[in-house]
């Protein structure tokens, strides 16, 4: 049996303000760091022994992994990055409160660019400076690479090198291997193990910091998966992200 962990972020100062995020390099909140730090909690409570954690290139992941790992004194195991695992790129969102943009446009839009399968946000001008894809960071990156905006679907697409090419490869040496990732990586990654429909992942919502363990066939196959926490946390949690699109 394989195990995989999925760890979504602990809040984020934006995620805080219910502003959309994507790409942009934003630190977690207190209470972000908080949620991290119980991530390692329930993992050493579950008795999981992480082998390697993968995270994107941004802070509020990279953080959430060294607390996560701090906490199971863990610090020392390898810790790939890629910009494949970054959240979904919003675009011109980018920024944006989520219910305020929902009273401009109505909750249906707002619906439709958060949660939509294959239609992504209103993209960033091509010369626009402030599209966090310019970053230094992705310099190495082609021009095809460097996202104007994303569908969940482009997020699948560009998610599933690095399944191929780095965790898939790790899980069936017998690692067990933490992803800290985001909503939308970690839901492209989800959709892939369990073979969602377009249709089912539409409703699909990550809570931050609350670890989700996948037991994998040697196939890679899901055996099973629970998340480390109770049935009541978690569907509080999950229906605090679903209202995120709420106008106030």
């Amino acid at each position: 049996m394989r195990t995989l962990i999925l760890l979504r972020h602990g809040e984020s100062v934006w995620n805080k303000e219910n502003r959309f995020t994507g790409w942009v390099d934003v630190p977690l909140s207190a209470h972000g760091e908080a949620e991290a730090r119980s991530a390692g909690e329930r993992i050493k409570a579950a008795g999981l022994l992480v082998d390697e954690a993968h995270t994107s290139l941004l802070k509020r992941a990279i953080k959430s992994c060294w607390i996560a790992l701090e906490e199971l004194d863990r610090m020392w195991v390898p810790q790939p990055r890629s910009w494949r695992l970054n959240e979904r790129h919003y675009g011109a969102l980018t920024g944006l409160n989520k219910a305020e943009t929902a009273a401009r446009h109505g909750e249906a839009q707002v619906a439709v660019w958060r949660r939509s399968y294959d239609i992504p946000p209103p993209p960033f001008a091509a010369d626009d400076a402030s599209n966090p894809a310019r970053d230094v960071r992705y310099a190495n990156l082609s021009a095809a690479e460097r996202p104007l905006c994303e569908s969940l679907k482009d997020t699948v697409a560009r998610f599933l090198p690095y399944w191929e090419g780095a965790i898939a490869p790790a899980l069936r040496s017998g690692k067990c291997l933490m992803v800290a990732a985001h909503g939308n990586s970690i839901r492209a990654l989800v959709k892939h193990l369990d073979s969602m429909s377009e249709s089912a992942i539409v409703s699909l919502n990550i809570p931050t910091g609350m670890p989700l363990v996948y037991e994998l066939n040697d196939d890679l196959s899901p055996r099973g998966h629970r998340y480390l926490a109770s049935a009541a946390e978690l569907a509080a949690a999950q229906a605090s992200v679903a209202a995120q699109g709420k106008a106030k």
